[in-house]
C-alpha cells in the first residue's frame, strides 16, 4: 500500500501536520486541505487514493464534503474523524457512503488499522483480503449495543470449550457465522468447524449421520462409516435447529452434553467425545418443551450459555456497515465495479424491516449489483423488496452512470371502462409506494409531493 496518496482535510493545522506525518512514516503520500472546499479543489484535479476527513469545521462540515466527495470520486474510500460520543453524526456518514469513521481521541494502531481497511475496499478485487476475515471477532464490525454484549458473551465463552453454547436468532441473523467466530477465538483449527442442519435430513438418516454405524447396524450397512461427531473431532460441532431433532435422538444427544461420550449405531463401543458443542434455534424451545416436543433436561442441558442474537430490524443502524462488508465481497465476486449505494438507496434499505435479516440483505445487494451497470444502487435497483410486486407492476431503468438523472418508466393497465385521470394517478402512487416498500416519505420524495397525497390511493 506504499505510495499511495491520502487527501488529509482539517482545518486545525496541528491535526493536519500529525496526520501528514503518520501516513508519511507509513509510506503514503499525504496531500493537505484546510476546508472542505479546497479539498473538492484537490479531488478535481488530483487523482487520490484515500480520504481522511475530520468532521466539524467551518463553511463545509465533514458529511457536507462526503456529499461532495461522493459526487466527484464515488469510488475513493472515505474515513472520517468524529469527536466521541458523535455515534449518529457517525451512522448517518455511513449511510451516506463513507468507508469507515474513526472516534478522537484514538491510538496509533486503530488509525493504521482503519486505513489498511479503507484501502482493503476500494473497487479494485486484486485489494481484497485473502482469508474471509468475518470469522473473527475483532472484524465482525459493529456499531449497535446489543450486538456488541453478543459478541463480548461469545468471546467469554470461548476460554471453556467443554461449555455448550446455545445461539438463538431468527433464521437470517447470521448464527452459524457466529458460531464459527466462537470456534476460531477458541484457537482450533478453521477446517475443524462442521455444521449439520438438524432439520435438513431424515429422521430416520440423522442418527446414523451423527454418530456412525458399524457394518450389519442396519438393513444396507455394509461397511462401517465416519459420522460427523467423527469427522468433528478436535475441532467444533454445529448442531443447527437442533428444535427439529426428533424426540428418539435427543435422549442420545443428552448423553453426549453430559457425558461426553457416544457409540455408533450397532456398537458397544464408546467413544470420548473431543470438540466442542454449539446448539442453534429459530424456534422457542420452552414452548416446545411445554408442548412435549423437546426434552426439558435437554433443554436446560444445552441452555447453560444462552445468547440471543437481535433481528436486523432492531440494529439498523449496522445496515451501513453491513452493506459496505457485501460490497466489498461481490466486487471480487461479480467481477465488477460496484461504486456503491445512492443516499435514497440507502433510506430504502434502512427503511425496510428485513424479514430475512443479514441473508436476505445480502441476497439483495447481490441481485441489486447484478442488475447495475457502473452506477450506485439507486431505489430502483431495489424494487424487489417486499416480495417483488414492485418488479410485477413496473419497469424502470437508468439512463447512465456519469452524473445522468435517473429515468423512471410507469406502465400503467386499466380496463377502457376503468380508465380515468384519477385511475392513473392512483395505479402510478400505487407503485411508487411499492418501489420505496410502502415507505410514504420516500415515495413521496420521488414524485416531488407531499406524503399525504398516498392516503388518497385506493
Amino acid at each position: 500500500m506504499a505510495n499511495e496518496t491520502v487527501l488529509i482535510v482539517d482545518d486545525r493545522r496541528s491535526a493536519r501536520s500529525l496526520l501528514e506525518i503518520q501516513m508519511r512514516n507509513w509510506g503514503f503520500n499525504p496531500v493537505l486541505a484546510e476546508s472542505g472546499a479546497q479539498g473538492a479543489g484537490v479531488l478535481e484535479g488530483t487523482r487520490v487514493d484515500l480520504i481522511i476527513s475530520d468532521l466539524v469545521m467551518p463553511d463545509m462540515d465533514g458529511i457536507q464534503f462526503l456529499a461532495r466527495a461522493r459526487e466527484i470520486c464515488p469510488e475513493v474510500p472515505f474515513v472520517l474523524l468524529t469527536a466521541y460520543g458523535s455515534v449518529d453524526a457517525a451512522v448517518e456518514a455511513l449511510k451516506q457512503g463513507a468507508s469507515d469513521f474513526l472516534q478522537k481521541p484514538y491510538k496509533t494502531e486503530e488509525l493504521q488499522a482503519v486505513v489498511k481497511r479503507a484501502l482493503m475496499g476500494r473497487n479494485d478485487p486484486a485489494d481484497e483480503p485473502e482469508i474471509g476475515r468475518e470469522f473473527t471477532f475483532q472484524d465482525i464490525v459493529s456499531t449497535a449495543p446489543e450486538m456488541r454484549r453478543v459478541l463480548q458473551m461469545a468471546e467469554q465463552v470461548t476460554a471453556y470449550p467443554q461449555t455448550t453454547v446455545a445461539l438463538y436468532g431468527e433464521s437470517g441473523v447470521g448464527k452459524e457465522v457466529l458460531a464459527r467466530a466462537i470456534h476460531v477465538g477458541s484457537g482450533r483449527p478453521r477446517d475443524g468447524f462442521v455444521a449439520i442442519n438438524c432439520a435438513g435430513i431424515p429422521a430416520a438418516l440423522l442418527e446414523s449421520e451423527l454418530f456412525g454405524h458399524v457394518k450389519g447396524a442396519y438393513t444396507g450397512a455394509e461397511r462401517d462409516r465416519e459420522g460427523i461427531f467423527d469427522l468433528a473431532s478436535g475441532g467444533t460441532i454445529l448442531l443447527d435447529e437442533i428444535g427439529d431433532m426428533p424426540l428418539e435422538l435427543q435422549a442420545k444427544i443428552l448423553r453426549v452434553i453430559q457425558e461426553r461420550v457416544y457409540s455408533p449405531l450397532g456398537s458397544s463401543r464408546q467413544v470420548k467425545v473431543d470438540f466442542r458443542i454449539i446448539v442453534a434455534t429459530n424456534r422457542d424451545l420452552r414452548q416446545l418443551v411445554r408442548r412435549g416436543r423437546f426434552r426439558n433436561d435437554l433443554y436446560h442441558r444445552i441452555n447453560t450459555f444462552p445468547i440471543t442474537i437481535p433481528p436486523l430490524r432492531e440494529r439498523k443502524e449496522e445496515i451501513p456497515l453491513l452493506v459496505r462488508h457485501f460490497l466489498r465481497q461481490l466486487r471480487k465476486d461479480l467481477g465488477k465495479t460496484l461504486p456503491g449505494v445512492s443516499k435514497r438507496g440507502m433510506d430504502l434499505l434502512m427503511g425496510y424491516d428485513w424479514p430475512g435479516n443479514i441473508r436476505e440483505l445480502r441476497n439483495s445487494l447481490e441481485r441489486a449489483c447484478i442488475m447495475v451497470d457502473n452506477e450506485p444502487i439507486n431505489p430502483t435497483h431495489l424494487c424487489f423488496l417486499g416480495g417483488g410486486r414492485a418488479g410485477n407492476r413496473h419497469r424502470s431503468k437508468l439512463s447512465g452512470g456519469n452524473g445522468e438523472k435517473e429515468r423512471l418508466e410507469y406502465h400503467i393497465s386499466l380496463d377502457a371502462e376503468e380508465f380515468s385521470l384519477d385511475a392513473v394517478i392512483n395505479q402510478v402512487l400505487e407503485m411508487t409506494l411499492a418501489r420505496c416498500n410502502n415507505n410514504k416519505s420516500l415515495a413521496a420524495q420521488i414524485l416531488k409531493t407531499d406524503r399525504r397525497i398516498f392516503y388518497r390511493a385506493k
